[in-house]
């Protein structure tokens, strides 16, 4: 069974739709399950990006932007900042049709903000 937590849509602009996601991990093996069972889920495995971040225990950084580029690297730095370890923060966007230039940026750290503050 997986730790894996939804959050659901956070936000939309523009037709596109931002929710996060996450969960409990100590190594890779632990990121790769949690990703799994997220996109067992339909409406995720058919997004249009899973970009996700996580501090390992240990103090290694992980990231995968999903053909986002830059936004894995937006969680770990939030992540970092928070102090946050041993936890996978995923945002999944479902591509609308519109570009949203830097404002994707902006969208990537509301919804790691909204998670941060829902595991307090």
């Amino acid at each position: 069974m997986s730790d894996l937590i939804k959050r659901g849509v956070v936000l939309s602009d523009r037709g596109s739709k931002y929710a996060v996601s996450g969960g409990p991990a100590k190594d890779r093996a632990g990121v790769d399950a949690l990703l799994k069972a997220l996109k067992r889920d339909k409406a995720y495995a058919k997004a249009t990006h899973n970009t996700w971040g996580i501090m390992l225990p240990d103090g290694t950084p992980l990231k995968g932007d999903d053909g986002e580029a830059g936004a894995g690297m937006v969680i770990l730095r939030m992540l970092e900042r928070d102090a946050c370890s041993g936890h996978l923060i995923v945002v999944t966007r479902w591509y609308g049709g519109k570009h949203l230039g830097g404002d994707r940026f902006r969208h990537v750290q509301t919804c790691v903000t909204a998670y941060l503050k829902a595991m307090t």
